[in-house]
């Protein structure tokens, strides 16, 4: 497995919204975004946003059933414009294809270290939930910063972890609506976040290693 599997993977198979739009552009080169919805097993769907190089706009081609194949990394960025700062998440495209087979496919493989102390609590109905925040290296020093929750048995065992502990995780990446209140206004908003699976601690040395962007 080479590098960028092992630090930051995520396969997706879903149906684009709409088309992709202008985004942003770094060192001249343009970059685009658009809407993938990716349902699960319980008919729940998320809606994930997905920013590709114009390189990659050709190869936005779905199959018949209206599904594409995205293989990439969870990517993170601090939008400073409006009040505070906000953590954007999204899926950087590398690779954009038709499936093999019309499936549903939300598959995230990361190694990183925690920067926070997980937060471990318990829902009104009883059940253990644990938040984590993970730091996944790029090159030249930057990083990704990736919230990620854990349910169950799995979160009592991350709730026992602590910031520096590297770990590598197995899950999905999930769309969750929520309300805030803004000066005593009511908004509808959206956090994404990582639901894990499969959990195991790593060595300081593999969760830090940098990577190619």
């Amino acid at each position: 497995m080479d590098e960028m599997q092992t630090h930051n993977r995520v396969i997706l198979c879903g149906t684009p919204l709409s088309s992709p739009v202008f985004s942003h552009a770094s060192r001249l080169e343009p970059f685009y975004t658009f809407p993938l919805e990716v349902a699960r097993l319980s008919g729940t769907v998320d809606t994930i946003n997905v920013l590709l190089r114009e390189e990659l706009l050709p190869e936005l081609k779905p199959s018949r059933a209206g599904l594409i194949r995205i293989a990439g990394e969870v990517r993170s960025f601090n939008n400073h414009s409006g009040e505070g700062s906000k953590l954007v998440i999204s899926v950087f495209a590398r690779e954009l294809s038709p499936p093999e087979t019309p499936v549903w496919v939300n598959e995230v493989e990361l190694t990183g270290t925690l920067c926070k102390s997980p937060n471990r609590r318990t829902t009104p109905m009883g059940r253990e939930i644990c938040d984590l925040m993970l730091a996944v290296n790029r090159r030249y020093g930057r990083a990704d910063y990736l919230p990620c929750i854990a349910w169950g048995t799995l979160a009592q065992r991350c709730g026992g972890l602590h910031v520096g502990d590297g770990v590598k995780l197995e899950g999905r990446l999930q769309s969750r609506s929520y309300q805030k209140v803004v000066d005593g206004v009511t908004q509808d908003r959206t956090a994404f976040e990582v639901s894990v699976m499969h959990l195991e601690p790593v060595s300081p040395g593999e969760a830090t290693r940098q990577r190619d962007t």
